[in-house]
């Protein structure tokens, strides 16, 4: 801090990484929904987990603010308490960054993270005959969201479980902590196809495809939800599922690789990653009816979280 600029050494057997990323008050967070620190926290949360999706380790940001003159310097303050918790738990420092003046609160991040040239993961590494696993759970990000925007849905949830939602939107958890899992089969050779599932689970396993140049599919039933989605009668079968596939923000990692590689890869993860589909060759990506019904339903892009 104090200079023009950062300067990066990066060890000479490492690539250097750089993403950016931008929240903006209204679109991204709310005052309604989302505190100064809850922002701090997802705006380094949403940077580290595009970091974790390309195979890489964190080595800091900067942070770029718009801010209105009104707002409180308290406010600002609570938004880099939230960036400085994530990073102590992840890794990483603040190197510096930028302010200026704006009718809107906007928060926008770079990253720098580092990688061996052989632990990198793409999105066009899926090949036909891989399978799909999904890190996590998805749709309790959109469950939290929900909670916070309508507190009267799920009363039927205990306090803890509707806390637990919550926190699964606020406090998303960037899974820098499967990279380790995914070494050996690098080192092996074999081809891992990567990204994390920030605008939902759907979009991910199109865009792997898309740029893979195959096709999937996707088990119905397979699909790794919160347990509290079959527990609460706020939630039919329906909505469930349109969470899991397309409420984002859950942040964890889709990841196509060999079966056999896949199934080591879960039974290390624990309960904590789900064989949930295939890679196919052609272009289509294909939902997968549960077992009492044959029904399949393309799933595209356009379905998802849209930016525009």
């Amino acid at each position: 801090m104090g200079d023009d600029a950062a300067i990066i050494t990066v060890p000479p057997e490492q690539e250097l990484v750089v993403s950016t990323d931008m929240l903006v008050d209204g679109v991204h967070f709310s005052d309604r929904t989302t505190s100064a620190e809850d922002v701090g926290w997802r705006a380094a949360a949403a940077n580290l987990s595009d970091l974790a999706a390309m195979g890489a380790t964190p080595i800091g940001l900067t942070i770029g603010l718009g801010l209105p003159p009104t707002l409180g310097v308290d406010w600002v303050e609570a938004l880099y308490t939230g960036f400085s918790q994530c990073l102590q738990h992840y890794g990483g420092v603040i190197l510096g960054g930028d302010v200026c003046r704006s009718s809107v609160v906007t928060v926008s991040v770079t990253v720098l993270g580092q990688v061996r040239p052989d632990q990198k993961l793409w999105r066009s590494g899926a090949r036909p005959g891989q399978v799909i696993v999904a890190t996590g759970v998805h749709g309790a990000s959109r469950a939290g969201l929900e909670l916070l925007q309508q507190p009267q849905w799920g009363q039927d949830l205990s306090p803890l479980v509707r806390q637990a939602l919550i926190q699964a939107h606020c406090r998303p958890q960037p899974r820098l902590d499967v990279l380790p899992y995914l070494r050996p089969f690098q080192a092996q050779g074999i081809s891992v196809a990567g990204m994390d599932s920030s605008d939902g689970l759907a979009d991910a396993v199109v865009q792997i495809c898309e740029a893979s140049g195959v096709g999937a599919q996707v088990w119905c039933d397979r699909i790794p939800m919160p347990p509290s989605f079959q527990e609460t009668q706020s939630l039919n079968p329906e909505q469930a599922l349109d969470w899991a596939l397309y409420g984002g923000e859950d942040f964890e990692l889709i990841l196509c690789l060999p079966a056999d590689g896949a199934t080591t890869l879960v039974e290390r993860l624990g309960n904590d990653a789900t064989i949930c589909g295939e890679v196919v060759a052609g272009s289509e990506v294909l939902l997968i009816g549960t077992s009492q019904s044959s029904a399949t339903t393309s799933l595209r892009r356009a379905q998802g979280y849209q930016h525009f």
